[in-house]
């Protein structure tokens, strides 16, 4: 009974430790984004376009990078500790951040972003370390609660980043970011207490190879619609991204639009911080199956009407209850990974999945940007609902077919 109760101990110190160490991380990693185009203005005397084309391969150059080595980091971190690379990551972050603060040029700050990508996942990673420590059945509530330290961050990040640049400069911003992510690692160093991993079942084995991993996700069609969610939901929540600026100003006017804008941005983040954990205890409750397809359909329901708004107030009520839905996604979908995952495994599968939100990522602005400027803003609303709704579909109708050959796939019934 005494080594349950530490263990349970353990599990609520770590948790609260990692709290505060993705509050940093995703604080600081937001903190730049508003400025980045600025601060490659301020290299020399460019052209708009010029400033406007670099600015989105600085964004995507990360992804890209993130997108290849998440597999590799989960692996590695199967097999050597989960700890040790939530340190490597906040590390190397806090380093490429640090010296970004020192670049002169625009090739400098695009290898450095290049080179961040590389330790990018710091949070996923973090998501993998919790979720093996939990017990299966509450793992949605333990994930959701996790999840507000990233989305609480998130959205405190660019404003906070945006008062040190207009007060200080952007340099010492960066300088600024760089200190707080390796804060997290110093956290993680001296805080986090990594439980060693019980195999529970002697059909599972200690260790697997690539391609056994590969073939446990595909062999279990609903554990891959579900991992392939995680690319179809960052693609339509990021088709969004580079025109809501632009769409809040056709309804609202340009009269303080940076202002508007980032209230626009927050409405979704307060509504994900306030039910991320609420959805997690339902998962817990009826099973991680049933509330994913329930939130995917009503955030293709929410998105559909944004396209008529008329006025900001309306779009900052749809804006809260797409945040209300898509909050619930994350920590619901990785509790699933959890269950379905072996656990000797469910590091280099969190990896996958990873590898496909940054696809995701990369998809998602490119295709709204040009949706929008063929067919107008609206049209772009329009498919992103439509995609959220056949995924849904999809994900119903892979789950009555394969539910009882995959075996439990849902919590409970």
């Amino acid at each position: 009974m005494l080594n349950i109760s530490y263990q349970k101990s353990l599990v609520k110190r770590n948790v609260g430790i990692m709290w505060f160490a993705n509050f940093f991380v995703a604080g600081s990693m937001t903190m730049v984004i508003p400025f980045i185009s600025l601060y490659i203005d301020s290299f020399g005397n460019f052209s708009e376009s010029y400033v406007q084309t670099w600015s989105g391969w600085i964004f995507a150059v990360t992804f890209i990078t993130a997108f290849l080595f998440s597999p590799i980091w989960g692996r590695i971190g199967d097999k050597f500790g989960r700890k040790k690379i939530l340190i490597i990551s906040a590390s190397g972050l806090a380093v490429s951040v640090l010296l970004m603060g020192f670049a002169t040029s625009v090739w400098q700050l695009f290898l450095l972003r290049f080179i961040m990508g590389v330790f990018t996942g710091f949070i996923p990673m973090s998501q993998a370390l919790i979720a093996t420590q939990t017990k299966k059945e509450d793992a949605g509530r333990v994930l959701g609660t996790l999840q507000t330290g990233s989305v609480t961050g998130t959205l405190m990040g660019p404003l906070l980043g945006g008062v040190i640049a207009d007060v200080f400069s952007y340099s010492l911003a960066f300088k600024f970011v760089s200190f707080t992510i390796f804060l997290s690692a110093i956290l993680v160093l001296f805080g986090v207490k990594e439980m060693k991993l019980k195999i529970t079942s002697k059909e599972e084995k200690t260790s697997y190879t690539a391609k056994e991993v590969v073939l446990h996700i595909v062999q279990h069609p609903v554990l891959l619609i579900v991992m392939l969610t995680s690319a179809l939901v960052q693609i339509a929540h990021f088709s969004i991204q580079p025109i809501l600026s632009l769409y809040v100003a056709e309804i609202n006017g340009v009269a303080n639009i940076a202002f508007f804008s980032g209230l626009a941005f927050s409405a979704a983040g307060l509504g994900n911080l306030l039910f991320a954990r609420r959805w997690g205890i339902l998962g817990d409750k009826i099973g991680y199956i049933k509330v994913l397809i329930i939130l995917l359909f009503l955030a293709g329901l929410v998105y559909f009407p944004i396209a008529f708004v008329g006025s900001l107030w309306q779009l900052l009520i749809f804006r809260f209850l797409l945040g209300i839905a898509i909050g619930g996604v994350d920590p619901v979908r990785m509790a699933f990974l959890r269950q379905e995952a072996p656990v000797s495994m469910q590091g280099e599968v969190i990896g996958y999945n990873t590898s496909l939100r940054f696809l995701g990522n990369m998809i998602g602005p490119a295709m709204g940007g040009v949706l929008a400027g063929f067919y107008g803003i609206s049209s772009v609303f329009f498919l992103t609902s439509a995609l959220l709704i056949i995924t849904a579909s999809i994900l119903v109708v892979t789950y009555l077919k394969y539910e009882k050959v995959d075996g439990a796939l849902l919590h409970k019934n």
